[in-house]
């Protein structure tokens, strides 16, 4: 299982939210490229880079920091969300080396898009869930659907998703812990590769993680933990390991 770093690109900068509420943000570095290497040095096997203005505007606002960065690790895994709208947007992170682009409100308002992504760049594309309370939200989390996370899910098996995040926005940047169970029945359900994320506070958090992965959790993404130091991510990968 993999822990993942987040990095949350907002006006430059590197920031986590609180439940994804834009005016509720921490800023941790104006140096995203330097974050990044911090946790490469601390053995990062993968990074989750967050486009925040992006979410909100529908379209890259922070493009050229996360293909800095994806220049600077040509061999990193490097997973992008956040306004990814169009074939020709993920045609242009692809080629500037991410691995994976994440379809979150495009693939709810328009599911048809994901299957058309994915035989446009079979491999690289992930579908990011992010719900409150089992209800799938939108637009950087300031809408809520009709549709239920599991629903959803499952819709996009037979496209040839590569796995999907899912952020149980409650726990979100709140240090309250992670919704294992809600994860892992979403796995259970779906039967395609989860990436936990939303609550990663501590090593508890990685065991109870580590209990579930029979059930598909396949990594956990590790915002505000990692940040404050309630969680050290070259231990939290050494245990994922075993």
């Amino acid at each position: 299982m993999l822990i993942i770093p987040a990095i949350d690109l907002k006006d430059g900068a590197c920031v986590r939210l609180k439940q994804g509420r834009m005016e509720d943000d921490t800023v941790f570095s104006d140096d995203p490229i330097g974050v990044a290497a911090q946790w490469v040095e601390q053995g990062a096997r993968r990074l989750h880079l967050v486009d925040l203005n992006g979410a909100f505007a529908g379209t890259p606002i922070n493009g050229e920091i996360v293909r800095a960065i994806a220049s600077r690790w040509p061999d990193l895994p490097i997973q992008i969300g956040g306004g990814i709208r169009s074939l020709e947007t993920i045609e242009a992170y692809v080629k500037s080396g991410v691995s994976w682009v994440i379809l979150g409100t495009k693939a709810v308002k328009e599911p048809s898009f994901v299957r058309e992504a994915c035989k446009a760049f079979p491999g690289k594309v992930i579908v990011g869930i992010d719900a409150k309370d089992g209800w799938v939200a939108t637009d950087g989390w300031a809408e809520v659907s009709s549709i239920q996370a599991v629903d959803l899910a499952k819709q996009f098996k037979a496209d040839g998703i590569s796995a999907i995040v899912y952020t149980d926005i409650a726990r979100d940047g709140m240090m309250q812990g992670v919704n294992v169970e809600a994860t892992a029945k979403l796995a259970r359900d779906s039967g395609l590769p989860i990436i936990a994320s939303g609550g990663v506070t501590n090593l508890d958090d990685i065991h109870r993680l580590i209990a579930a992965k029979h059930d598909g959790i396949v990594g956990a993404i590790t915002g505000r933990a990692i940040y404050e130091g309630t969680l050290d991510l070259g231990q939290a990968q050494a245990l994922a390991d075993v």
